[in-house]
């Protein structure tokens, strides 16, 4: 009892006694007969653990990620899901645009446009060659496609910079993709530090540790233990692509993980109604007879004997496409109505959808690609998505196209291809010189002219920029389309063309 109610029951009792009766109604009107009732049938069955982001996650990633594989190689809709969220996020890649900030530099807009596309050039020789990647495979943009593929159906992907200068190459940096499952515990460990693979030490994020081949796939040769941080730089020289759910989570979580169920159930089902379907299309006619010299019969085997893949099996019988079969004397033939095709398949099938497309932020018109209802409703659908897109696109420059273009651009800087004046004195003005805009595949327009008209709108009230609403309505760049419009002006205007603008 607090300080005023015990000056209450002082001077008051019978009030004091009144407010103890009215907090013990009080004890009944709480969460304990709602969600946390052990009471409710409704909760019967409901078995749940108070667990930490270790339990809870960290002791589930390996079947989570297995299941979430196996999902993604043989159900449809999985696929999709990660394909169009893939696509639409990345695509083709997302490109940098250089952004220094001439105020903190110093510098004129003239000279820092001048500094912005040497920069772009020389990032544009490393990122679209096979230089960048340390398995001498893939470019810089194909590396981000794998990425994110493999951060979506893993629930996370790490890079890691290598530094080899091969034959012909400007550049020595290069990416090493990893995938989650190479980073694990160490044979034998015994440190309470480490936890799948990453471990902490004093609090704070210290080492990853990573096996030398895939676990998967045979018995790992050893490990490497890879520092978090640079010792003398103190720069991120591990990129953990992934997103967090939990205070104290190291692993990422698989995006099909909380549509697991649905998405096997789901598939389960489509299988069986395919195979019906079938069976249901395979008219044959069976003639019963009681006499055991059937030479007369024109009956005939459903499948041919070389064809059959259980001729083995006496039991067994094959069904073929308008056959007719015999059957020995003193059989009989049940029909079997499979009663196909189902008019609810499809019904079915989009109610699960809109399920499994909002645990994972995808409106079921966009995961399934159909837009049956008004223009208001399927850009309605399509804007959703595109937060989603958005935010993932955000991340996805956030957590490893900017700390590589800043790698990237150190190198330049020190190599002496860039020539940036302060840029290892102060990070602050580092900083400056590394600022960049990163542009994907645009969102595409159901209504092209009220999009365009929109955009213009927007750059005309000063919402946007020429820049931006030219890589989000067509992915491209607005500077090398003032350039090209030049040229062509300069030909419409040498031809006599009076509408040259």
């Amino acid at each position: 009892m607090n300080f005023l109610d015990k000056m209450i029951s002082y001077v008051s009792p019978s009030a004091g006694v009144k407010r103890e009766l009215d907090r013990k109604k009080l004890r009944y009107l709480n969460y304990a007969n709602h969600g946390a009732s052990t009471q409710k049938n409704a909760f019967k069955g409901f078995k749940v653990s108070n667990g930490g982001a270790v339990t809870d996650i960290e002791d589930n990633i390996e079947i989570l990620r297995a299941r979430s594989r196996e999902l993604y190689m043989g159900t449809p809709l999985a696929t999709g899901a990660i394909n169009k969220i893939k696509t639409n996020v990345v695509g083709s890649g997302l490109i940098p645009k250089a952004s220094i900030d001439a105020d903190i530099l110093g510098m004129s807009r003239e000279a820092a446009e001048v500094l912005e596309k040497n920069i772009e050039a020389e990032f544009k020789i490393w990122a679209e060659s096979t230089m960048c990647d340390a398995t001498r495979t893939d470019n810089f943009y194909q590396l981000q496609e794998q990425a994110l593929t493999s951060s979506l159906i893993n629930g996370d992907c790490f890079a890691i910079y290598t530094y080899k200068k091969r034959t012909g190459d400007l550049y020595g940096l290069k990416i090493n993709l990893i995938e989650g499952d190479r980073v694990t515990n160490p044979n034998a460990n015994m440190n309470p530090n480490i936890v799948n693979g990453i471990e902490y030490k004093d609090g704070e994020l210290y080492a990853y540790h990573i096996a030398n081949n895939h676990p998967g796939d045979y018995a790992v040769t050893g490990f490497q233990t890879v520092k978090a941080y640079g010792e003398t730089s103190g720069e991120k020289m591990v990129l953990h692509l992934y997103r967090r759910e939990r205070i104290g989570q190291r692993r990422g979580v698989p995006l099909l993980a909380p549509v697991i169920e649905s998405l096997l159930s789901l598939g389960r089902y489509t299988t069986a109604e395919l195979t019906s379907a079938v069976i249901g299309s395979l008219f044959t006619a069976v003639i019963e007879t009681e006499s055991e010299d059937s030479e007369d019969i024109f009956g005939n085997e459903a499948i041919p004997e070389d064809e059959q893949v259980d001729k083995d099996n006496e039991h067994s019988y094959e069904l073929g496409h308008g056959t007719i079969l015999e059957l020995d004397a003193g059989q009989k033939m049940k029909e079997i109505n499979p009663g196909r095709a189902n008019t609810g398949f499809d019904l079915f099938v989009k109610a699960v959808a809109k399920q499994i497309g909002a645990a994972i932020e995808l409106p079921y018109e966009v995961l399934l690609s159909t837009f049956e209802k008004s223009y208001s409703a399927s850009r309605a659908a399509l804007l959703e998505a595109w937060k989603m897109f958005r935010a993932r696109r955000t991340w996805m420059a956030r957590d490893f196209c900017q700390p590589i273009y800043e790698m990237f651009l150190t190198e330049a800087v020190a190599s002496g291809r860039i020539n940036a004046p302060g840029f290892f004195l102060d990070k602050r003005i580092r900083a400056a010189y590394c600022k960049a805009e990163w542009y994907g595949p645009s969102q595409g327009q159901l209504d092209p002219l009220k999009e365009v008209m929109a955009s213009a709108k927007k750059v005309e009230y000063g919402f946007s920029t020429f820049s931006r609403e030219t890589a989000e309505l067509t992915g491209m760049n607005w500077d090398h389309n003032c350039a090209r419009r030049e040229v062509e002006n300069k030909k419409l205007k040498e031809g006599g063309l009076d509408n040259a603008k």
